[in-house]
């Protein structure tokens, strides 16, 4: 009996470290990230230099993308044709094993947030600003609009990236591209107040933003018109 009883304490006081454990796991601990997902969803609006104007969401037909990731950030469904014509609300979803969503924990307060970043990295796109009155080229717009703890996210310095406006624009039209979603962790948090709304793009992030990758998924994007 003692022997049950002692197996059974033992049994006890490990569950409760795991429970414990559990509820300091961070999303940024990449060991808990079972899987990932993009959602591209058409919405109205325009372009103009390296931001949108008029952003609402669209009404009817629309197109609706998802891209579903594994723990190690490889794409599962293929490639991704999207409209260069067309501007998609682009929203990151990060998920543990028992499929709770994690990524809002980036964005819980300024203090939080101001580590972190999202670069939209390899595709070598032609970007809007450098399309003149064309106005045709790639945007990625981050847009957050408040932290979790209700405070509001001001200006372009402070979004981060979570939820974003991207288009690729007619000028990249036909361009097919493997691109990475990169979430990235700064080791200096004052990093994050230096990126312009045009740095999103840079292959070389890494070298010029010092910090790690927290998430990088990596897809492959072709532009072509939808019918």
């Amino acid at each position: 009996m003692k022997k049950y009883c002692y197996a059974f304490a033992a049994a006890a006081i490990f569950l409760t470290a795991c429970s414990k454990d559990d509820e300091k796991i961070t999303p940024e601990n990449p060991a808990i990230v079972a899987s990932s997902r993009l959602d591209f969803i058409e919405v109205n609006g325009s372009a103009h230099g390296d931001h949108f104007h008029d952003l609402a969401e669209k009404t009817g037909e629309k197109d609706s993308i998802a891209v579903l990731f594994n723990d190690k950030g490889e794409a599962q469904n293929g490639h991704v044709h999207l409209d260069p014509h067309k501007i998609y609300r682009m929203q990151f979803r990060l998920f543990n094993s028992a499929g709770k969503e994690l990524q809002q924990s980036f964005l819980t307060s300024k203090a939080v947030a101001d580590s972190f970043k999202v670069f939209l990295s390899g595709g070598n796109f032609i970007l809007n600003p450098t399309t003149g009155d064309a106005e045709n080229g790639a945007i990625f717009q981050p847009r957050e609009q408040a932290y979790g703890d209700g405070s509001a996210v001001n200006g372009k310095y402070e979004t981060t990236g979570i939820l974003a406006y991207f288009t690729l624009g007619e000028a990249n039209s036909g361009a097919e591209a493997d691109i990475s979603y990169v979430l990235r962790k700064f080791n200096d948090a004052t990093t994050k107040g230096k990126i312009e709304r045009t740095d999103w793009n840079h292959t070389d992030y890494a070298s010029k933003y010092a910090g790690t990758d927290v998430v990088k998924l990596t897809f492959e994007v072709h532009a072509e018109e939808h019918e």
